[in-house]
């Protein structure tokens, strides 16, 4: 009787590191981008803000007729731009 290898596994470390979520981190741009939930064909997150600015960026988007998710994704639309 011969002793055989064992058959070639993928390492469980490996397996693991490229199963977590920020496996992706530092993707090319324009590559589909992983973090959040997907909700159509956007993706939802979470953030923590200050209540006095909550209470302005509600106000705002109501005087605009927006909801909050749109007014603040103009804002960070405009912000980004000026800093392209």
């Amino acid at each position: 009787m011969a002793i055989q290898k064992k058959p070639k596994t993928q390492d469980k470390t490996d397996a693991f590191l490229t199963g977590a979520p920020d496996a992706g981190a530092g993707v090319a741009k324009g590559a589909p981008y992983e973090k959040g939930i997907t909700k159509g064909n956007k993706r939802q997150i979470s953030i923590t803000i200050a209540g006095e600015l909550l209470r302005q960026v509600d106000e705002q988007a109501e005087a605009m007729g927006t909801g909050r998710s749109a007014f603040i994704s103009m804002a960070l639309y405009k912000a980004l731009k000026e800093y392209d």
